[in-house]
């Protein structure tokens, strides 16, 4: 009679173990390695046994204690009978029966061949399809290809049906070193490609840690798939071990959440969770109960996908909205254009819009290398961390135009002019105050329906505004030059250190920033060309900088995606990066190609800042740090540390060059920003 199907796993037998046609026999011990009177837990392929030896004999018993799990081989030999180490119930070494009861543990065939102890098991049928290999078919078939989380116990079944499908060749897993790494990589994931990627987190603690990164998720309208293990249905409730009510804890951060059960529709509820993230932008979050993710998938239960579920989303604004955008437009001597991180994706079509009314192009500090510094009508970033050149654009404009902002306070956008308001969440139009004119359309079609009806100059006012452009950046260019010149011996300033990446960071670099003072100089200083940077915008949440970049390494990796082998740059400070230096140890572990700049002043210098100009005392803001390039050398990655502004060029060029994670500590100075 043939042989069942092996699994994949037997199948991937070591050259010890053999067939025959009753049981798949592994080696489990070499001849003389398990003493008399001791066990030892061996794992073969996929089953880990307690290997026995016992009065002259050896025996293989199932390793878990059928009573509450625990691990038989941890355990030892007592008075004739090997004792669990967690509740103490005793078993015959070598039968596995448990003396005067009728309960016991699950024995298999030994052998004793020349070379040591074998252990046979049954030939095992193909392996069963589950609800969660259901559901992870379905959230590949929507395009999610990166998961970033933790593997625990109350997550294995969810796990294993990720591990099948990275097996396949369709998702890409990465273990990290804290779930909030998994959640921001995520997060920066979907703000710099618009598609979702996932982060997977055990119940309790695991899931709770996922929240800041998912905050900054919601915030920022990046969107992102939330996978969550969680307690037994059975024990829900009472309070069992890291049982967290989840669905509270994810209330207001995920727009869409729901529990997986025995009875749902398990390929119904990913299809809804994948779409809610890409259509709401946002957060979706599933709920995996320990037993349900090894339930068989139900017969005929078969992937869903994105076939026939999603509806283009190019919206024409309302036509009376359009007509008032026009009429405030025609009429602007002085219009400015400001852009946010909303616009990103359709700057092509905001710049053409600039272009035919010769205007200067503003934008937020999210929506920082939108569109290059060194073009004709480009003027940098406006507000808090911003160039004067915005600024004074700003102030000298007669008209708004604002494409996909939030105008928060951290944005600097006045409301004392007349403002023409265009973004697709109808939420957000005059949010803050009222606008003139609040135009509810994706910004790409506006964009294109503006630049139809203003065809020729002639049909508006606008004066041409590109000389001053230029002129304005002259005067701005040149500060900058005079304080590069500050240099005083205490580290070094920050307008040396971006004129260093100005030079040296390639044109095509995506660019994780982190929050501080760092961020206000960055974006102060650095001129973007092609670059495109990444930061937590709204939730301004510190550490985000590196598992970003982690996030945006692995769109990198893409063939078919436009960001497929661009350079990969982090800057933070120093207490940022303190925030996750264990992802280094992550980074290293995956050969990714990282960059990282990290500003070090031994303080959070934006809160020292903060102190003064409030008039309070400086206080607890020092930090100790170590040697932020040793370490880096220590996780086995490239390390530089720099104390000089001359230094600056040769270290961030040898670290972009290394073929691995690099970081250049620069040794700051704190007032010089």
């Amino acid at each position: 009679m043939a042989l069942p199907a092996l699994p994949k796993e037997l199948n991937r037998m070591p050259q010890d173990a053999e067939s025959t046609s009753r049981r798949v026999w592994f080696k489990a011990l070499e001849t003389g390695e398990l003493p008399e009177g001791r066990v030892k837990p061996v794992t073969c392929a996929l089953r880990t046994v307690c290997m026995t030896h016992y009065e002259g004999k050896f025996a293989a018993l199932d390793n878990r204690c059928p009573h509450q799990g625990g691990p038989l081989g941890e355990g030892s030999i007592e008075n004739g009978l090997l004792r669990c180490p967690w509740h103490g119930w005793d078993y015959d070494p070598l039968t596995g029966k448990a003396p005067g009861y009728d309960d016991g543990v699950e024995t298999f065939a030994i052998e004793e061949r020349e070379d040591g102890i074998y252990v046979g098991f049954p030939a095992t049928l193909e392996h069963q399809p589950t609800v969660t290999d259901v559901m992870a078919e379905t959230m590949v078939n929507w395009g999610i290809r990166h998961v970033w989380g933790m593997v625990g116990h109350s997550n294995l079944g969810l796990a294993d049906a990720l591990r099948r499908q990275e097996e396949a060749g369709k998702l890409t897993f990465y273990g990290v070193r804290h779930e909030g790494a998994a959640s921001f990589a995520a997060s920066a994931y979907g703000k710099l490609t618009g598609r979702p990627a996932a982060c997977l987190a055990i119940a309790g603690p695991g899931a709770t840690n996922l929240l800041t990164g998912l905050w900054d998720a919601n915030v920022d309208r990046s969107p992102v798939l939330a996978l969550t293990g969680q307690v037994d249905t059975q024990v829900l409730g009472p309070g069992a071990f890291q049982e967290v009510d989840l669905v509270a804890a994810f209330g207001k951060v995920a727009q869409w959440s729901q529990t997986v059960f025995d009875g749902s529709r398990h390929a119904e509820l990913m299809n809804l969770a994948a779409k809610s993230a890409i259509l709401n932008r946002g957060v979706s979050h599933l709920i995996f109960p320990d037993e349900v993710q090894t339930l068989p998938a139900k017969t005929k239960a078969k992937a869903g996908g994105p076939a026939g579920r999603l509806t283009p989303r190019t919206i024409s604004p309302p036509a009376e909205a359009l007509a008032g955008a026009l009429e405030l437009l025609r009429g602007a001597q002085r219009p400015v254009i400001i852009v946010g991180h909303g616009a990103r994706f359709e700057m092509e079509s905001v710049i053409e819009l600039a272009t035919l009314l010769r205007c200067p192009v503003v934008t937020t500090f999210k929506g920082k290398g939108q569109i290059s510094d060194h073009h004709p009508l480009g003027c940098g970033v406006l507000g808090r961390s911003g160039t004067p050149v915005a600024s004074w654009f700003m102030n000298e404009a007669d008209c708004l135009l604002v494409f996909g902002a939030s105008f928060s306070n951290h944005t600097g956008i006045t409301p004392k002019k007349p403002t023409i308001q265009v973004d697709f969440d109808p939420m957000m139009l005059g949010k803050f105050h009222p606008v003139d004119v609040p135009v509810w359309g994706e910004i790409g079609v506006t964009c294109r329906l503006l630049c139809q009806d203003l065809t020729t100059r002639e049909s508006f006012a606008a004066e041409d505004q590109r000389s001053q452009v230029a002129e304005r950046w002259k005067i701005w260019r040149h500060e900058k030059k005079r304080r590069e010149a500050e240099y005083r011996g205490r580290g070094v300033d920050s307008a040396s250190i971006f004129a260093a990446m100005n030079r040296t960071v390639p044109q095509d670099a995506i660019i994780a920033v982190d929050v501080g003072n760092n961020a206000y100089s960055f974006g102060r200083y650095f001129e973007c060309r092609s670059q495109t940077v990444l930061m937590s915008g709204y939730l301004g949440s510190i550490g985000f900088a590196f598992p970003a970049a982690m996030g945006a390494w692995a769109a990198t990796q893409e063939e078919e995606s436009p960001f497929a082998g661009r350079p990969v740059v982090a800057v933070s400070g120093d207490g940022g990066f303190g925030q996750y230096l264990g992802e280094l140890t992550t980074a290293v572990k995956y050969g990714m190609k990282l960059t990282h700049i990290l500003v070090n002043n031994s303080e959070l210098g934006k809160i020292s800042k903060e102190q003064r100009s409030g008039n309070w005392d400086v206080w607890q803001t020092s930090l100790h740090n170590p040697n932020f390039a040793s370490y880096a050398e220590l996780c086995g990655a490239l390390g530089i540390r720099v104390t000089r502004p001359e230094h600056l060029e040769g270290a961030i060029a040898k670290a972009l060059a290394h073929d691995g994670p690099a970081l250049v500590e620069v040794m700051a100075d704190a007032e010089l920003v």
